[in-house]
């Protein structure tokens, strides 16, 4: 995928966090995007590492970056203890009304992961994308305790009960999204 229409991808999934009750911080775009490609294969180009609070795209990073510096993207400062937000900018609709068939053969996948993580807290988001990159690739055959007991071996801050938790959610979540349909 193209670098634009990979924004205009970012910017729907952006529009529909927010519509979701997300704050739209750098986290939870980056675990949104992390779901959109892992789940369902949307060709995004982020590599993503296991990192201080889950998986984490040091390019996605930087492309939220520049997106800002094209005036595709703002920062929208929240009230304490939250970060900012990153909402749409002034360029925003013109890169959307470039690529609209970009942005309707991907609309069902974005809209099922901004419904099943945009009232997400971000320890919550961490948990989730952190049970799913165990699932898929440090213990695909594992057992949901093998996975629970590996997640808490990564992050020992979370706790087994949150970390059993989070791999039953993730098992949801990864059939109902065997569901939506891919266009």
């Amino acid at each position: 995928m193209k670098r634009l229409q990979r924004d205009a991808v970012i910017l729907s999934l952006i529009e529909n966090l927010k519509a979701n009750g997300s704050w739209c911080g750098e986290t939870h775009i980056q675990k949104a995007t992390y779901f959109i490609q892992e789940l369902f294969g949307v060709p995004l180009g982020f590599e993503f590492i296991l990192y201080k609070h889950g998986p984490f795209s040091f390019d996605l990073s930087d492309e939220l970056t520049a997106m800002q510096a094209d005036m595709l993207l703002r920062v929208q400062l929240q009230p304490r203890p939250y970060g900012p937000s990153l909402i749409p900018g002034e360029s925003s609709e013109l890169i959307k009304r470039h690529f609209p068939v970009t942005l309707k053969k991907y609309d069902s996948q974005v809209e099922f992961v901004a419904v099943q993580f945009g009232d997400k807290k971000v320890s919550e988001l961490e948990r989730l994308a952190t049970a799913l990159l165990v699932t898929r690739e440090i213990e695909p055959d594992g057992s949901p305790e093998s996975r629970a007991q590996c997640i808490t071996r990564l992050k020992p801050h979370v706790k087994i009960d949150e970390a059993r938790d989070a791999v039953k959610a993730v098992d949801r979540i990864i059939e109902e999204s065997l569901k939506v349909k891919l266009t």
